[in-house]
């Protein structure tokens, strides 16, 4: 890109080599009209010149750099590389032209700069100069003295580069994946990334010791996870877990964070309605990576929320639920000079607003290690993340009188199967040893010592009846059955009063209604199995199904002459339909392309005021399409869209269908976009 200078004698031009730079420093993906560098890696400039710059002491070229809306930081850039750790740049003349090449430090603050070419005389006097141009500079994890270097090009083509992304969600033992469009690439997405981080409540306040932070990824990432959360400033997503959505969007409607964050920037900071945890991650994650900080989404099932920090979790049966069936967050890769060593690697941010962490709604980066060793006295807020991985279970009864019982204790329940997508592909790498030693180990018994809190007595022991909650396929819209099998290890015959109940959950447990209750009276005989069948007809679980499409079937034994009573619970995610997507065209940059999205209501009712959403990094900006009146039983519904792909590469093109009786429908397509023939 040339910019030309007027009324000047000397100096006529500036070309700041977008595309040779941009491609350089991996950022092509971004822009090819603007400067995004990334710190500690040279660029290159070209100074257009009327004539040839006389080389001798009489003039002197320098560069200014202004960093900051108000000038925050002013840097005088020499062409000298004496002072070790500051900007420099050296330079090479042509014909008429001077080439310019600008070294960074690695651990320079990152933001929009504003860059001037001075011609100074013998005694310091400015001659000439450029107009101001502007230029991005970004963290750089190819970079080996940045803070956030990361020694491996496969992980960084995953946690920098990848558009793309899965969410886990579902429960433990039945994972399901979500696709999330990040888009960090996405046109002017840079842009509005800086821009939250300017309207955080520090910036705001004290701009000076915002901008001076700039340069460390701790500082920078701890603020991202607050201003992801609209709880305490002008944050991007306002999160809400009711499921009334009316005046906002729901949750599960969004497949992607550039709607988001186009329609925060667009609406002048206001906060975007509504998020949940896996939003407010897939939101974190796109600006992460945008600013360089390497990136990935993790998903933690049976997830605690130890609300009074004692490292044990109370789920009290008959009252409110404090459990989580999952939760996602964020780690990001950065070096902690702030902590004694050994800390570094990946760090756990959590942008869900939970609980305060120095007055704000925010959480880490907290190592990943420190939780694993229970080093809960490193900062940040390592006790909060260690026990929603770590946290004993204490399951009690409450009577109507309020008396409690504790009916067990466990250790193995909290923190299972914790989940990320793979670099290889579009599967799941599990990485629980990451974070904890295998559950009832001795290793992992002295680590949750260590962390500095009392370690409950074992569980009773057990009597003789055992209970277990078996249930089939579960597809939403059908009726299926939930068995509840009594064993007897007993010698005797055992009389006992078993109660089933199934409810309507959210993701986070929170109880929406109970769908149907069974009590029996039952008599066990010794070394035999009862069982009970639990039918779940759409009938009684489809009007008051959660967003999230989840049943908990909950089963209480309480056996008549002993006071051993068990509780059982398993989660049933139910099993949505799948949108179908065909496209039509060859794909080439700039070419229509058509795709075909077709589905069929499994409801036993009909579907009203449906909605698709389409979006795709380098495809399309999100686009909905309405469905004309009801969709019937059965029904087949086809919709065409048409779009031209603005990018070459291997581009993922993400459908939601949402309707009054069913949400939250997911489809997907994987298209080769080509240069132009």
């Amino acid at each position: 890109m040339l910019f030309l200078l007027n009324n000047c004698s000397l100096l006529s031009g500036i070309d700041l080599q977008c595309y040779e730079n941009n491609h350089a420093h991996r950022t092509e993906e971004m822009d090819v009209e603007r400067l995004v560098v990334r710190r500690g890696q040279p660029f290159s400039v070209v100074l257009q010149c009327t004539e040839h710059i006389p080389q001798h002491q009489d003039h002197q070229l320098n560069l200014i750099l202004h960093l900051g809306k108000n000038n925050e930081v002013v840097l005088k850039v020499s062409d000298s590389e004496q002072d070790h750790g500051k900007w420099w740049f050296s330079q090479r003349n042509a014909q008429g032209e001077v080439m310019l090449t600008l070294h960074s430090p690695a651990d320079a603050l990152v933001g929009l700069y504003s860059m001037t070419v001075v011609l100074l005389s013998a005694d310091g006097q400015i001659l000439e100069q450029t107009k101001p141009q502007t230029f991005y500079l970004l963290f750089n994890p190819w970079c080996k003295d940045d803070s956030v270097y990361l020694p491996s090009e496969e992980l960084l083509q995953e946690y920098i580069l990848n558009e793309n992304g899965i969410l886990y969600q579902g429960s433990w033992d039945d994972i399901t994946t979500v696709p999330w469009n990040f888009g960090q690439f996405e046109k002017d997405v840079v842009d509005i990334c800086f821009e939250v981080l300017d309207n955080s409540p520090t910036a705001l306040k004290n701009s000076e010791m915002d901008i001076a932070n700039r340069g460390s990824p701790v500082y920078v990432s701890r603020t991202i996870t607050a201003m992801v959360n609209a709880n305490d400033d002008r944050g991007v997503v306002s999160g809400r877990w009711d499921g009334e959505y009316s005046d906002g969007v729901a949750p599960t409607r969004w497949t992607g964070s550039v709607p988001i964050l186009r329609r925060w920037s667009e609406d002048g900071g206001q906060k975007v309605r509504y998020g949940q945890c896996w939003v407010f991650t897939g939101v974190a994650c796109t600006v992460l990576r945008c600013l360089g900080i390497p990136t990935r989404c993790i998903t933690n099932y049976s997830s605690a929320h130890d609300t009074d920090a004692n490292i044990s979790v109370d789920y009290l049966f008959n009252d409110q639920l404090e459990s989580v069936n999952y939760h996602c967050w964020v780690e990001s890769w950065m070096k902690r000079d702030d902590l004694p060593e050994g800390y570094n690697g990946w760090q756990v941010l959590d942008p869900t607003p939970q609980e305060r962490s120095d007055g704000v709604f925010c959480c880490g980066p907290c190592p990943v290690r420190a939780v694993k060793e229970g080093e809960v006295g490193l900062k940040y807020d390592t006790p909060f993340v260690f026990s929603e991985v770590n946290a004993d279970l204490i399951v009690w009864i409450v009577h109507p009188d309020g008396e409690r019982i504790q009916v067990s204790q466990n250790s193995k329940v909290i923190g299972r199967n914790i989940s990320t997508k793979s670099v290889s592909g579009d599967f799941r790498e599990d990485i629980t040893a990451n974070y904890k030693y295998p559950e009832g180990s001795m290793k992992e018994r002295e680590v949750y010592k260590k962390a500095g809190r009392q370690v409950g007595q074992k569980n009773k022991v057990p009597g003789q009846l055992e209970l277990f909650i078996k249930h089939a396929p579960a597809v939403h819209g059908t009726d299926f059955d939930v068995i509840i099998e009594v064993y007897n290890a007993g010698r005797e015959d055992t009389d006992a009063q078993l109660t089933v109940t199934s409810n309507a959950i959210t993701y986070n447990s929170i109880h929406r209604a109970e769908c149907q209750r069974k009590t029996t009276s039952l008599t066990v005989p010794a070394h035999k199995a009862h069982k009970e069948v639990l039918r779940l007809q759409y009938d009684h679980y489809g009007a008051c199904v959660s967003e999230h499409h989840m049943i908990r079937v909950t089963a209480l034994l309480q056996p008549t002459d002993q006071d051993n009573i068990i509780l059982q619970e398993t989660n049933i995610p139910l099993k949505m339909p799948v949108l179908h997507i065909k496209i039509i065209g060859k794909a080439i940059v700039s070419r229509k392309l058509t795709a075909h999205i077709s589905f069929n209501n499994p409801l036993p009712a009909s579907l009203q005021g449906g909605v698709f959403t389409v979006e795709g990094a380098g495809l399309t900006e999100a686009k909905e399409i309405k469905t004309h009146g009801k969709i019937e039983p059965g029904q087949a519904v086809t919709v065409k869209f048409s779009f031209k792909p603005t990018r070459a590469g291997l581009r993922k093109l993400l459908v939601d269908f949402d309707s009054d009786r069913l949400r939250d429908v997911k489809g997907e397509a994987t298209i080769i976009v080509r240069t132009k023939m």
